[in-house]
């Protein structure tokens, strides 16, 4: 079992750490010294609250960056295995879904199985895979306004797969929520915000 633990660590490390931060690193005085601005295409982290990162992507002038709530999901000894990210999505526009979700499992992970979610003690919902690509298998899920609110009230949340190696077997992976609701709702402003204009520069 420990090698399907091992099929995303590399990858899921590659895609947790954006390429550009918007922190800014301070020396011991206290002065800011800066970082590099993140340019068109580019992953930045515009923010973190508790366990979740609100990643952005750098959009062209005059367009609001989107951007994703954002979790690396590790196991007992503390190796990236899975990824969430949850995005808004525009009311109305697809049926009772209040926000949609990525959610992306090794390989190795048994798709006829599925995937289940569940917060604290509440009955686990199921959700079918997507596709798999070289770095692992994707889920597409959605989550209606009574899932947003479970998760902004619970402690945790727990995913569960099923390996193919051992199709007996399942793989509990746990869902921090420390953070969630104020991460939540800063993904909601920032998808209606408008860019801020870049400062002018004088000769």
């Amino acid at each position: 079992m420990r090698d399907f633990f091992k099929t995303l660590t590399c990858a899921a490390a590659l895609l947790a750490t954006p390429a550009l931060s918007q922190d800014t690193t301070e020396t011991d005085s206290g002065l800011a010294m800066g970082t590099e601005d993140a340019q068109v295409g580019e992953t930045y982290v515009r923010e973190t609250f508790g366990d979740w990162a609100l990643r952005c992507v750098r959009a062209p002038e005059d367009q609001p960056d989107p951007c994703q709530l954002y979790q690396l999901l590790n196991d007992d000894e503390g190796n990236p295995v899975a990824e969430m990210s949850i995005f808004p999505l525009p009311d109305g526009s697809n049926g009772q879904a209040a926000a949609g979700a990525t959610i992306i499992t090794p390989l190795e992970t048994l798709l006829t199985e599925q995937l289940r979610l569940s917060v604290d003690s509440g009955a686990a919902k199921v959700y079918p895979f997507s596709w798999c690509s070289q770095v692992g298998c994707f889920a597409r899920v959605g989550f209606t306004a009574e899932d947003v609110n479970a998760f902004k009230r619970g402690s945790a949340a727990k995913l569960v797969i099923v390996p193919v190696a051992a199709p007996d077997q399942k793989v509990g992976l746990g869902v921090s929520l420390k953070g969630f609701t104020a991460g939540y709702e800063a993904l909601s402003s920032a998808a209606t915000a408008p860019k801020p204009p870049a400062p002018e520069t004088t000769e």
